[in-house]
């Protein structure tokens, strides 16, 4: 679960993406001395006192009439307005700018809650240089090095000390799942058919759902969450669409189900961007079903079922695990196989396994197919534990977990579905070596 949203801001060239990273502690921003390198909102998940946050590094902001400023600057409008707190990075090295003082009053404008960071701080010869910031108004500036990790801790800090408090659903004993595809795949007709009721604007308009909506309902005596998110735009369209924030309204979705709907527009078939939106789910090891959704508008005959789910099999390899169904949410035809299914992939989503029965399937596919030897060494598991649920983690205690070829994995990980289930469920196995002694 996401705790909250950290917005990084500033104009071009003042070290955004190596704080990031700092933050993230991998490479995932670009970072060049080049101005203007990050021209798109870059997303990752960071943790800090025990508390998961969502980071966004956005493209620098200037007066200047340089490329993309305008499309830049609308990222960086989204940025804020996700933001539950926004870090301001300014450059100790080159001190004040006229950009700055532009991009501290956009910020005052935000209402949001800001942290001025001086970077390029490297050393305590240098300390002078973020006084002259305290006239942007924005309270005590604190100095850091993204370069080499001073100050990131206190930029934190100040962060957790600034979330403010994010109202959790009371969703206790309730089925939440989410429905993400990308745009006009028939999202929310698809809620408004579980729903029988039009609680969200239905159009042939590419987008046209802005936010994640949570809906509270009962069926067959039972309580369920849908979440309906808005589309995911391709990556080509970025700066023309503005709404490509939808992604981090559709991870934030993700996270806070237990079963995902990924919908793909049968009208129109699979295209390269619903690998991208289910890979989210998969990603997220969560519980995923796959909707081919407009079923009526395909030209089939008996043949065409069996057809369109070999091309998902084939397309989605990584989602072997999902079920498939074929639906119409406009006509409201076959929706009633979904509820069954999302019941079936939650149960097994919180499935647990005892460990004497998880062992005796281990010990069965060791003595059926041993696996093979590598430089005279052979992997032997000694044991294993299911050490968690939602998402189902499966640790293997082994001799050498160097052994643990991925293709053995795969096969432990058939045999563990083909005795437990697990249909709609990604399976982790981690191999751990087993203390001696």
């Amino acid at each position: 679960m996401i705790d909250g949203v950290i917005a990084i801001v500033g104009r071009p060239n003042v070290g955004k993406s190596t704080v990031f990273n700092r933050m993230l502690e991998k490479r995932l921003s670009i970072v060049e001395d080049t101005p203007g390198v990050t021209r798109d909102r870059i997303y990752g998940d960071c943790d800090w006192l025990s508390r998961n946050y969502r980071l966004i590094d956005t493209g620098g902001i200037q007066l200047a009439d340089q490329p993309f400023q305008k499309e830049i600057k609308a990222q960086v409008d989204i940025a804020i307005e996700e933001a539950d707190v926004i870090m301001f990075i300014v450059s100790g090295k080159e001190g004040m700018t006229n950009d700055d003082q532009y991009i501290a009053k956009l910020l005052r404008k935000s209402n949001k809650p800001i942290i001025l960071g001086v970077n390029k701080i490297d050393d305590f010869t240098k300390l002078d240089a973020i006084y002259e910031f305290y006239s942007l108004g924005l309270g005590d500036p604190i100095p850091l090095s993204g370069a080499h990790g001073i100050g990131i801790g206190d930029m934190l800090d100040k962060a957790v000390e600034l979330m403010p408090d994010r109202k959790q659903e009371n969703y206790e004993g309730m089925i939440r799942f989410a429905i993400i595809g990308r745009p006009n795949v028939g999202k929310s007709s698809l809620t408004n058919s579980f729903l029988r009721q039009d609680r969200v604007i239905v159009s042939d308009i590419e987008g046209t759902t802005r936010d994640a909506i949570d809906t509270v309902f009962t069926a067959n005596d039972k309580n369920y969450v849908v979440i309906d998110t808005a589309g995911i735009r391709k990556r080509g369209k970025i700066y023309e669409n503005v709404e490509k924030y939808s992604v981090l309204r559709a991870k934030s979705a993700i996270d806070r189900a237990d079963v995902v709907l990924c919908v793909i527009d049968g009208s129109v078939g699979i295209i390269e961007q619903d690998k991208h939106v289910a890979g989210l789910a998969h990603e997220a090891h969560k519980g995923v079903i796959i909707v081919y959704n407009k079923w009526d508008l395909v030209e089939k005959d008996e043949k065409t079922m069996v057809r369109i789910e070999k091309e998902i099999r084939e397309q989605f390899a990584y989602l072997d695990y999902a079920p498939i169904a074929f639906v119409s949410a406009k006509e409201n035809k076959r929706v009633n196989t979904l509820l069954p299914m999302i019941d079936m992939v939650y149960d097994n989503v919180n499935l647990r396994i005892k460990t004497n029965v998880l062992n005796e399937v281990i010990l069965d596919a060791q003595l059926a197919n041993p696996a093979k030897s590598f430089n005279g060494k052979r992997l032997k598991i000694y044991y294993a534990s299911q050490v968690q649920t939602a998402p189902c983690v499966i640790v293997l205690f082994v001799n050498d977990p160097e052994l643990l070829h991925f293709s053995y994995k795969r096969y432990i990980e058939n045999k563990l579905r083909e005795a437990f289930g697990f249909e709609g469920v990604p399976i982790q196995i981690i191999a751990r070596k087993r203390e001696e002694g």
